[in-house]
């Protein structure tokens, strides 16, 4: 589905470092300098998911194919992006073309590690980012301002347009962004087509020192309440330990290391599973002998599009769908034991798929 997550921040706070560590198709530079990334690092990340394992395990297929999000890594902004300082333009126009961001903050001290804004301080760090997205916002609005005013004279509907522009004017003047603007379905129509910065769904990256990797610090904690306030999530890990644990081929290595640091799982399983769920995604399945296979649709996508996403001959020609869900196959082993009692559902075309249904479609082109 080319759904992106962009990584933004300031420079040398371990954006490409945790690139790194989640990208199992590129790898971007990372050193102790400003603008060591200029053009983005694109990268596929496999989405971890516990539910395919447990149907590869039942079914036995000849392969496992997980889903995908992509990783964007973006250049690091600077106090006065948004008027062009450090190539802000540029890099600013890598976050409008990402659907959600992963902003990443550095909460470690390291005189080693090269830092512009003095003091170690998370909350100024978020606010230096939060304001130059909000002052590029307010530039593509009122300049969208100057252009639909005269028009709204008379003109309703672009009169309720301009009456959103607006809002958003208002809201951002105050510094705050745009998701935590309260719009209907039917206003955010009025700004869709200016894909805004801050519109965007964000998750936190508290990245810490390894004493503070599973407590977190004084900085993180500052962090958290921040972006609680905003209805935010954030992650907590080190990022250099994370690349480290990516960087193992052998899962023996890997499980060795994580002991070491009293890990479970890498913290980077918990980053994607985040950056999934905030692009309102969800998993449906395919099982059987040949492959086990996660894939990605859209939160209240129904059976014709989720067909689609194996391919638009199944869209096209869409009969019906076999469900089951994930609950009952998982408790009757199979799916030949889940239809004996009853469990495998035959949906039409409104059927909205619920996430973690097994699914088998049936189409005529």
């Amino acid at each position: 589905m080319a759904l992106q997550a962009g990584i933004v921040g300031l420079p040398n706070v371990g954006k490409s470092t945790l690139f790194n560590a989640v990208s199992n198709s590129a790898k971007a530079q990372a050193s102790n300098y400003r603008f060591c990334t200029i053009e983005p690092n694109v990268g596929l990340v496999d989405v971890p998911d516990a539910r395919l394992n447990k149907l590869a395990e039942l079914v036995i297929p000849n392969r496992i194919v997980p889903t995908q999000i992509e990783i964007v890594d973006i250049a690091g902004l600077v106090r006065g992006a948004s008027k062009g300082e450090g190539l802000g333009n540029q890099f600013l126009g890598n976050i409008r073309e990402v659907d959600a961001i992963i902003h990443v903050i550095r909460c470690f001290e390291d005189d080693n590690v090269l830092r512009d804004e003095g003091a170690i301080n998370p909350i100024s760090d978020k606010e230096i980012i939060d304001t130059e997205l909000q002052l590029k916002d307010l530039d593509s609005v009122e300049r969208k301002i100057g252009r639909v005013e005269k028009a709204a004279r008379t003109d309703p509907k672009m009169k309720a347009e301009l009456d959103v522009l607006v809002q958003c004017k208002n809201h951002l003047q105050q510094g705050k962004s745009i998701r935590s603007l309260d719009l209907s379905k039917e206003e955010k129509t009025a700004i869709a087509d200016m894909f805004l910065l801050t519109e965007k769904p964000v998750l936190y990256v508290a990245n810490v020192d390894e004493p503070s990797m599973h407590t977190g610090n004084k900085y993180s904690e500052a962090l958290a309440k921040a972006a609680k306030e905003e209805g935010a999530q954030i992650i907590i890990m080190n990022n250099n330990i994370e690349a480290q644990i990516a960087e193992m081929e052998d899962p023996a290595d890997r499980a060795l290391f994580m002991e070491e640091y009293k890990m479970t799982e890498p913290a980077l399983n918990r980053l994607i599973t985040s950056a999934y769920k905030l692009l309102n995604l969800y998993t449906y399945f395919t099982a059987g002998v040949q492959e086990v296979r996660a894939w990605t649709i859209h939160e209240g996508w129904k059976a014709p599009q989720a067909a689609g996403v194996i391919h638009t001959d199944f869209e096209k020609g869409f009969i019906k769908a076999e469900v089951i869900a994930y609950n009952d196959f998982v408790q009757y082993g199979s799916e030949a034991a889940a239809r004996e009692v009853g469990k495998l559902r035959i949906e039409g075309k409104e059927y909205v798929v619920k996430d973690g249904d097994i699914m088998h479609f049936r189409f005529n082109v």
